[in-house]
């Protein structure tokens, strides 16, 4: 019958399996755990979106350039308008006002403090990237600026790095252990939670890139990988680098920012960053090189070659860094995160009488000292324009010179991940923490941690586009930012954006970045219905995240004065305590003195009178 076995078939299979049952079982080598990668974050502080000689600067960073050839640049990546609240984004993946960035220490008003959103420091409802990953079995480390807070709770060794020589201010020197006077009492380093003490020979790049390499190598034999987030001081005020980085730049900028802004178009152009001949503005506060007298031109293009020697020690330490991994064995399976806190620094710090000779009392300001130690620069509106090239505005506003930064992404041994591509798709920092979640294949969290109720992250993971997808991963989704009242949303290719005066009039204006990415040609009028729909998709933003209106009259700038002038304040207080104190001890010691001698003099005359009696 149909479907069974005769007699002498069945009696063969059954006589091959029990050859089969007897025949020792060759063991199928078991497939290898997939390693988890290492994750290195290189941090810049305020470099502009041409300040990488892969996104169209002059500046020599060979050793950043090879990983964006290694790796995908992002050429329409965007942070906040200042360094903590990108930092707490980048930390968490987490909007701004939601992780207690709403403003900063140095920027908030006094009618502002206190409020929800308005912390001033990360709060603890959100989770960082460096928890998710030590729950994961990472080891996880961050040396250089934090800015997120400096009480025992709120610094990186309480936020889940296991080891941490941070800073907690918004910057310091770069040769020695000293504040950016007038702003700051002291510089406030620790390390692992406790106050710590710079070497003697320091340089800021160096420092936070050796100290990395010593935590690296002193947890080595743990087997497991590992998290390295490099916080440089550079390019932040104040401009500092070794002399023979400066003298690299000795013949150079003598033409002046105006001159540099369009050879820095022209250059991002040919490496396809930017496309040809995009119309570009000139800002309100740049000031005409023409104008400048001679020692005015001077003091300006030194400032700007040691800017350039900031940038380019910098990049020698990542490239010291890239070395180290590679002799090691671990470069190839390292994802290498590149970028900027926001766009370059416009402050000029001698702009009014009371800094300039305040700073003249504590710094040698002299032109020939200019970037070396002792001294205090900052390459002002003027040079900034510059480092933004093509974009309009700088740190601070909420136009795309001061939240368009460079973005570089790499994995050298992963080949999904498109080397030497670049990516025109809007991408913003709360992308990085899902991006490098998914890369590394660790959970993450949906809103709930240990138990917690905690925020959600609001990025999305960019692994399409590193891998090769055209547009964008928000597609046309609304992507609201605000910060001391500076503000825009992006949805598509189109950026809704306000600036608050000195950099602006307040006014809404829409772009069309694809087309007008320098932010040039306002369509608020001539696309009516659109500049509509974007108003009400931020005034739904603005109430989801609790945005306060700023109070009439402020601005950034002012309130950044006001802040040093009652640091400076307190500093005079302290000073004359300690002074006034002084006075007192060492009068009340002449006092003490004098009456012990007259008492002994009265002893000395009573024993007198004793005897003649």
């Amino acid at each position: 019958m149909p479907g069974r076995l005769g007699g002498s078939r069945r009696a063969a299979i059954i006589a091959t399996g029990a050859l089969v049952a007897l025949t020792p079982v060759q063991a199928r080598p078991a497939e290898p755990a997939p390693k988890h990668p290492n994750i290195v974050i290189l941090l810049a502080d305020d470099w502009g979106f041409s300040d990488v000689g892969s996104f169209g600067s002059e500046m020599a960073t060979p050793n950043i350039d090879a990983l964006a050839q290694a790796g995908t640049r992002f050429s329409n990546f965007h942070v906040a308008g200042s360094c903590s609240p990108t930092r707490a984004m980048l930390q968490t993946g987490v909007m701004n006002h939601r992780n207690g960035l709403g403003n900063m220490p140095e920027t908030i008003p006094d009618e502002h403090r206190g409020k929800p959103g308005y912390d001033t420091v990360m709060n603890f409802r959100v989770v960082t990237i460096a928890q998710l990953l030590k729950a994961a079995g990472y080891r996880t480390y961050l040396n250089g600026k934090w800015h997120l807070g400096s009480d025992a709770r709120r610094l990186p060794h309480a936020r889940g790095y296991d080891r941490a020589f941070s800073l907690a201010d918004a910057g310091a020197d770069n040769f020695e252990q000293r504040p950016i006077e007038g702003l700051y009492d002291k510089a406030n380093w620790t390390e692992n939670g406790k106050p710590a003490t710079l070497p003697k020979e320091y340089y800021s790049s160096h420092f936070v890139v050796q100290r990395m390499i010593d935590y690296i190598e002193a947890d080595r034999n743990s087997g497991k990988p590992f998290l390295a987030s490099i916080n440089f001081l550079a390019n932040h005020i104040p401009v500092q680098a070794p002399d023979s980085d400066i003298a690299r730049y000795a013949a150079m900028y003598r033409d002046g920012w105006t001159a540099l802004r369009e050879a820095r178009a022209k250059r991002a152009a040919a490496l396809g960053i930017m496309p040809a001949g995009v119309p570009t503005v000139t800002m309100a506060t740049t000031p005409d090189w023409r104008k400048l007298d001679t020692d005015e031109r001077a003091a300006a293009v030194r400032v700007m070659q040691a800017y350039g020697g900031m940038a380019t020690a910098m990049d020698r330490e990542v490239g010291r860094l890239v070395a180290h991994l590679k002799a090691t064995g671990d470069y190839e399976n390292t994802i290498f995160v590149f970028l900027s806190d926001n766009g370059a620094e416009p402050t000029n710090p001698f702009g009014s009488l009371r800094n300039r000779l305040f700073l003249g009392m504590e710094y040698d300001l002299a032109t020939a000292n200019i970037g070396r130690r002792g001294s205090f620069s900052a390459i002002g509106p003027g040079w900034a324009s510059a480092a933004a090239s093509p974009l309009s505005g700088y740190k601070f506003t909420a136009s795309e010179g001061g939240l368009r930064v460079p973005l570089i992404v790499a994995w050298p041994g992963n080949a999904k991940i498109r080397a030497g591509a670049i990516n025109d798709g809007l991408a913003h920092v709360t992308d990085i923490l899902p991006t490098l979640i998914e890369l590394s294949g660790v959970p993450g969290h949906r809103g709930a941690w240990h138990g917690k109720a905690v925020e959600p992250v609001t990025g999305r993971s960019l692994v399409p586009m590193l891998e090769g997808a055209t547009g964008s991963v928000h597609g046309d989704a609304p992507l609201g930012y605000e910060l001391s009242g500076n503000a825009a949303l992006f949805r598509g290719d189109y950026k809704l954006v306000r600036n608050l005066a000195p950099a602006g009039d307040g006014r809404w204006r829409l772009y069309n970045l694809k087309l007008d990415p320098g932010e040039t040609r306002d369509l608020a009028a001539a696309e009516p219905d659109r500049f509509a729909a974007m108003r009400a998709d931020y005034r739904a933003y603005a109430k989801a995240n609790g945005v306060l209106d700023m109070p009439p009259g402020y601005t950034a700038d002012e309130q950044i004065n006001r802040y040093a002038f009652e640091q400076q304040g307190r500093r005079r207080l302290i000073r004359l305590g300690l002074w006034t104190g002084g006075i007192v001890l060492a009068l009340s010691v002449l006092v003490w003195g004098w009456r012990r001698r007259r008492r002994a003099r009265r002893i000395d005359q009573a024993k007198a009178d004793v005897i003649g009696a």
